[in-house]
């Protein structure tokens, strides 16, 4: 569960991360790096979503919601019908938590701009 977000911080079962994030139940993967930056493509997420299984990916864009979710990224989630959410990270913190309560649930997480 994300207890807290703010600028640059995530706090996952009382631990603090300070890099993106990806979340799937109790499972943090912390090492998460995009190959562009500020644009999430298939590569980025794939071998997490293989992991994983979702029903939903949420999104956190960033704080003022800068990073954007490649169009051929949102085709092949739909592709594999797993749903997207798309949110600035404070939103897509709460969309999670009030999600995976009963669905499987992948977040990932920009904490800067």
């Amino acid at each position: 569960m994300i207890e807290r977000y703010r600028f640059g911080i995530i706090v996952i079962n009382q631990k603090n991360y300070h890099h993106d994030v990806i979340l799937f139940d109790d499972q943090v993967i912390d090492d998460w790096w995009r190959a562009k930056g500020h644009e999430l493509c298939i590569a980025d997420i794939i071998h997490p979503v293989e992991r994983f299984h979702p029903e939903v990916v949420v999104v956190g864009t960033g704080k003022f919601g800068i990073m954007k979710v490649l169009p051929e990224t949102k085709d092949w989630l739909f592709s594999r019908q797993i749903e997207l959410v798309t949110q600035k990270t404070d939103d897509a913190c709460r969309t999670y938590n009030e999600l995976s309560v009963a669905r499987p649930v992948m977040g990932a997480f920009h904490l800067t701009c």
